[in-house]
């Protein structure tokens, strides 16, 4: 079963075409069926762009799924039409009375400031503080999952000498864990950030467990021991020419930044970029949303 999104989301039409199965608004109020009730916070300034790949990945699963979309009230964002987001979009004052069965939370280009300089920051609290009662299991993604640990757990966030730019192998573990269910030994993963969190600060938490990373950029999964909060620090969400763009943007904007490293074959910009974390994105999300927040949700939210 589908997504159940507005027909006039600009997300519909992109899905449409890519043959990414929704149910219409009109036709999902005839189904005597409880979809998932899933808040997205998009906290990325593109907020079209980002819900769009969002929904493609929530969208690829059996499970009717229906989509609360959310922005900080806090920020005024730029980069998005007003009329989109006084048309499809809430905030967080109107649905903290609700009870979700799952949240994603998005990255931010804001991790060179620090948590606190961030102007959203009080209000991000607050929705990762309720996410604990009233959401059955939360991920965070990029900024968000440092966001998230920091909040949750005091793990702090450490600038790195480099931008970590780029699509980075990634080992499967032994353990198998269900959020890693149907992944490859190896898969790949794009990774866009200045800053990172350490293992070595993870480990001290015995709530925590890092169940993906890569010997190229750190840490990627790290969760509760139950689930309830997953924190993802890359972006397999991501388009294949995203990463393409950032760099086109940075190199005009006259920043010192590298080429995308394992992203254009031979590190060469002038040729297409490969791509090769599709698979794994779509596994992420749909055992994230099975096995985590399906299976272990009540049928009556409110009890």
């Amino acid at each position: 079963m589908p997504i159940n999104i507005s027909d006039r989301l600009p997300a519909a039409k992109v899905l449409d075409e890519e043959n990414i199965f929704f149910l219409r608004q009109k036709k999902a109020m005839r189904q005597d069926v409880r979809p998932l009730e899933i808040l997205i916070m998009n906290l990325m300034p593109d907020r079209v762009t980002t819900e769009t790949q969002l929904l493609r990945l929530v969208g690829n699963t059996p499970i009717q799924t229906e989509i609360t979309l959310i922005h900080p009230k806090t920020h005024t964002c730029k980069h998005t039409e007003k009329d989109h987001l006084i048309t499809f979009y809430k905030h967080f004052d109107d649905v903290k009375n609700r009870k979700f069965d799952g949240l994603i939370i998005t990255g931010a280009p804001v991790e060179n400031m620090e948590f606190e300089e961030v102007d959203y920051w009080n209000e991000l609290k607050e929705v990762m503080d309720w996410s604990k009662k009233n959401v059955t299991s939360t991920m965070h993604i990029c900024w968000a999952a440092q966001a998230g640990l920091y909040h949750h757990f005091g793990i702090k966030k450490h600038k790195l000498n480099e931008k970590m730019f780029g699509v980075f192998e990634h080992k499967k573990p032994d353990f198998p864990y269900k959020l890693l269910r149907g992944f490859d030994d190896t898969y790949f993963v794009p990774h866009s950030r200045y800053t990172e969190v350490r293992r070595s600060d993870i480990s001290k938490v015995k709530n925590l467990e890092i169940i993906s990373e890569s010997k190229e950029s750190g840490v990627y999964i790290v969760k509760t021991k139950w689930g309830k909060q997953i924190f993802v620090t890359g972006h397999s969400e991501y388009d294949p020419t995203t990463l393409k763009n950032e760099y086109d943007r940075d190199i005009k904007k006259g920043l010192k930044v590298s080429v995308p490293r394992n992203y254009y074959p031979n590190d060469d910009p002038t040729k297409k970029p490969i791509v090769k974390w599709r698979s794994h994105a779509h596994l992420l999300f749909a055992n994230w949303m099975n096995y985590y927040v399906y299976q272990q949700t009540a049928f009556d939210l409110d009890n």
